[in-house]
């Protein structure tokens, strides 16, 4: 029990520094000091193990979200960002061979920041659902597969969160213009259509695409806990998830 309340305490009082993706490192290496406790310390309760791993989920979590919620979370970032769809991205390749592809390119950024913008919430989401986990669901987490966590937290919290997502995306695209721009292009190359389902498909776009990246790298924090021996104590997770082969 000591042992666990001393990995607790750790990942409280992790410094704002670790809000990095450098600091992965220090998530992994809570997380396997908290799961090791399973094999090492037979007086240990599944209530405590629970309690252990939801602890180190929520720092995971607090990394990300402080990864993609600032500026260029999204924008800046090649694995996540977020494209314009196919047709729009078509013309804007075509533009930009000769320089015009100004207003394509500004909607992609505005799709982007309104990402960035709603990470804050996401996350607030993502915790009460890692709140909520259960001895049970913690079991089959641990014995799960290399993204089970991330499996569960995005069943718990996908609906949720592209509710949440949905109008603060469609706002800030409409109070940046994005919208307007977009009607201009459509009409101007012929792919227009009625407006309504012009700025749904695109917010649509944006909230799938933005999610998709949320929880592309909630699943790389947790791969590395799993697999990365550099990312925590070797013997550790060898001693937990060792028997899955």
């Amino acid at each position: 029990m000591k042992r666990v309340m001393i990995a607790a305490i750790a990942v409280a009082t992790l410094p704002a520094g670790c809000a990095t993706t450098g600091s992965s490192g220090d998530f992994g290496r809570v997380l396997g000091e908290v799961l090791s406790q399973q094999t090492g310390d037979s007086s240990l309760t599944q209530a405590e193990i629970d309690a252990g791993l939801r602890e180190a989920l929520t720092v995971g979590t607090n990394l990300v979200a402080a990864q993609l919620g600032q500026t260029n979370g999204y924008f800046g970032d090649p694995e996540i960002r977020i494209p314009l769809p196919k047709t729009y991205r078509d013309i804007q390749s075509g533009l930009s061979r000769v320089g015009a592809s100004g207003p394509l390119d500004d909607l992609e950024l505005r799709m982007n920041r309104a990402a960035e913008g709603a990470v804050p919430e996401a996350k607030t989401l993502v915790l009460g659902a890692i709140r909520q986990i259960t001895i049970e669901d913690a079991v089959r987490i641990l014995n799960g597969g290399d993204t089970a966590a991330t499996d569960f937290l995005r069943a718990k919290t996908e609906s949720q969160l592209r509710a949440s997502f949905t109008p603060y995306v469609r706002s800030s695209l409409a109070e940046a213009g994005a919208f307007t721009s977009l009607e201009q292009v459509a009409n101007s190359y012929g792919v227009g259509g009625v407006t309504t389902t012009l700025q749904n498909d695109l917010t649509d776009h944006a909230v799938s695409l933005g999610l998709d990246g949320l929880f592309h790298y909630v699943a790389l924090e947790e791969k590395k806990i799993r697999e990365n021996p550099v990312a925590r104590t070797t013997e550790l997770l060898r001693r937990v998830f060792g028997s899955r082969g």
